[in-house]
């Protein structure tokens, strides 16, 4: 048994910086880089790059709506075809300072809105398995596990991973608790908690105490949460600890 440990990075644009992703990069296996869309620009995802292939740190597009003034976490309305257009121009956006940093885009994980509309719009999940497999057919999705995104990767025969997070809090459905619930982001001793149980019984502790099942190659500890780099080192630390090992899913 082993576990993924990603986070999402690069979200930065110009001058405004996004959590301390270089510390990050020395804790996770796996780096979700943002690709201009709803944070990210090109002297970011360069750096952000950079610092992941020299770390041996795999490389993931995270791809989002259109939207940094909400940074991605708004609905919008996109139609299918645009989407995939817009996730091939992010991939290859993403990809070009991949390989100047001399490696590759292995994986695509979407981003806030994005993520949850896919999850349940299989128009929208196949609009964006189909730019994966334009782009590359060895490309990897990661995202939450028995919705329409791993409906549609399996359709297609792209590989998909359930994808699991320490620092958010579940509904009974097995859903993020929205953002805007007391309790949706989850404190470092909980989420360190959450983490363990995810990996060694693939459970959740729900909002309403109970508990959910969570599917999870890979774990997810956001860059922008409070004290995101120490949260993710003691979760690094404790699945050590565990004898879970800890490398990157691709």
């Amino acid at each position: 048994m082993s576990v993924d440990l990603n986070s999402d990075l690069g979200e930065g644009f110009g001058a405004y910086r996004m959590g301390d992703d270089a510390a990050m990069l020395e804790v996770v296996t796996s780096a979700n880089i943002a690709c201009g869309f709803h944070a990210g620009d090109p002297v970011i995802m360069r750096r952000t790059c950079a610092l992941a292939a020299a770390r041996g740190v795999r490389i993931g597009a995270h791809i989002a709506y259109r939207d940094p003034a909400g940074f991605g976490r708004r609905a919008m309305a996109v139609a299918p075809a645009e989407l995939r257009d817009e996730t091939l121009y992010q991939l290859g956006s993403l990809d070009a300072f991949a390989r100047a940093a001399g490696e590759r885009v292995r994986y695509v994980k979407p981003h806030g809105a994005l993520y949850h509309a896919a999850a349940a719009d299989r128009a929208l999940a196949d609009a964006i398995v189909a730019a994966m497999r334009e782009f590359d057919p060895d490309l990897a999705l990661l995202g939450p596990a028995n919705t329409e995104m791993a409906f549609a990767a399996d359709a297609a025969g792209t590989r998909f991973l359930g994808e699991g997070f320490a620092d958010r809090a579940y509904t009974p459905e097995g859903l993020l608790a929205p953002r805007s619930q007391p309790g949706a982001v989850l404190t470092p001793d909980a989420a360190l908690a959450q983490a363990l149980s995810i990996a060694r019984d693939g459970k959740a502790v729900t909002v309403d105490g109970d508990t959910v099942a969570v599917e999870a190659a890979s774990i997810c500890v956001h860059g922008d949460t409070p004290a995101a780099v120490e949260m993710a080192r003691r979760i690094r630390t404790a699945l050590d600890e565990s004898r879970i090992p800890v490398r990157p899913f691709t």
